[in-house]
């Protein structure tokens, strides 16, 4: 633990040495294998087939990066998929730092740092490990913070360390504990706070101990030094993606509805706040029109703002972003994409794929399109799961996905 400021001494740890070199255990005489007590012959013939083994799982590294199968992804006409890397395990929300390397969370416990040249991965790094469930990565003043459940800590100076991270420094330890959906999507806004949210610690539920709903089931925010969080939207059942309209500066977010309502019924969100205070209705109402059979009486869905888009149920809408770059044709300035990871407790499995929603900046005449899918076969089965998407400076859009491992990159090229 760490308090005020000092750096974590205990559960964080990261990698300081290069990726895929790990400390060699000392053996005795009695357990070194046979083959190292061999005669000089036999010890130069196994150290060949060794070499010869190793330059042809080197040769086969790309292809078996290429196994995914990418072309199956299907995209509006003109634009193209890639596989920036397949080595990215549990990938989760990504971010960009201000020289350009791509930052990913996870909930396996590590956050990544990709080092990008010409659209391209020139390498990869694990720069902190040990944490629990990192999904959130954002990046501010020079520093990388990462949501770990409870926690939020931080990398100072991370882009000149990637081979040397530095301990992570704590920035809060005071969120709640519980881990049902208690991983965090972050990210600073333009007034220079951190946004972070705390999702309902159940399916549907109002704990006891917070009536109010101002610590759980809602969006906050904090100073970058962990002080001054407080509540901003009420009633945000699980939100793990959120961004801010490139021309009102409002904040847009997507929440995911509840379960065991049945396969068609309440429709994940897409929600804009308007002002601080606002209440979006979880656990009363549920997808701007469904009363809830336990919590809903007395509380009518009218008293709740609505949603700008119902984007289906259960499609387990994640990681969202406002398209501003070039390379896309006129039409995508200022669209919306979604990731939707996709349902786990539906008769008839739904999302799996990236969606595109055009809307007016006031949230009005929302529509939404398909833009990429693909990663559920014909048989139900899935071999992807989007879970977050990410423009670049040149106008590419990433999509990180947590089942896969990977990062993909689209593009667009006049067809």
């Amino acid at each position: 633990m760490i308090h005020g400021g000092r750096a974590l001494e205990r559960n964080v740890t990261t990698n300081l040495a290069s990726p895929g070199k790990r400390p060699q255990p000392r053996c005795s005489r009695d357990t070194v294998p046979f083959f190292a007590r061999a005669s000089a012959g036999a010890t130069a013939r196994l150290r060949t087939a060794w070499l010869a083994l190793a330059l042809l799982l080197l040769l086969a590294a790309p292809f078996a990066r290429a196994a995914l199968p990418i072309d199956r992804i299907k995209l509006p006409p003109g634009f193209h998929i890639e596989v920036l890397s397949a080595e990215v395990p549990g990938a989760r929300e990504m971010t960009l730092s201000d020289s350009g390397i791509l930052y990913v969370g996870s909930m396996t416990g590590d956050v990544y740092a990709l080092e990008l040249k010409d659209g391209k991965l020139a390498k990869r790094h694990v720069v902190a490990s040990g944490l629990t469930m990192p999904v959130g990565v954002a990046w501010h003043d020079g520093s990388l913070y990462v949501s770990a459940v409870s926690s939020i800590v931080r990398l100072p100076d991370i882009d000149r360390h990637l081979d040397s991270p530095p301990r992570p420094v704590m920035v809060t330890d005071a969120l709640p504990k519980e881990r049902h959906h208690g991983w965090k999507f972050i990210a600073f806004g333009p007034d220079g706070k951190l946004y972070v949210p705390q999702g309902a610690p159940c399916n549907v539920c109002l704990p006891p101990n917070d009536p109010q709903r101002t610590h759980f089931a809602m969006l906050g925010r904090m100073d970058p030094d962990g002080s001054h969080y407080e509540t901003i939207a009420r009633g945000v059942r699980n939100t793990v993606g959120f961004a801010w309209h490139p021309q009102t500066h409002e904040l847009w977010f997507t929440d995911n509805g509840r379960d065991m309502l049945g396969d068609d019924i309440p429709d994940d969100k897409l929600n804009r706040l308007a002002h601080v205070g606002e209440d979006f209705g979880f656990p009363y109402c549920h997808g701007g029109n469904v009363p809830d059979p336990e919590f809903g009486a007395g509380h009518p869905c009218s008293g709740f703002t609505p949603p700008v888009a119902k984007l289906g149920a259960h499609v387990a809408a994640l990681g969202m972003r406002f398209y501003t770059g070039t390379m896309f044709p006129a039409g995508y300035a200022n669209s919306i994409f979604i990731a939707e990871h996709g349902s786990w407790n539906r008769s008839k499995k739904a999302g799996y794929r990236v969606v595109r929603v055009s809307v007016d900046a006031n949230g009005a005449n929302a529509r939404q399109d398909v833009f990429a899918q693909g990663w559920l076969d014909g048989d139900e089965s899935q071999w992807g799961r989007p879970a977050d998407v990410l423009p670049l400076p040149d106008g590419s859009l990433l999509i990180s996905d947590d089942y896969a491992g990977a990062i993909y990159r689209v593009t667009y090229s006049k067809p």
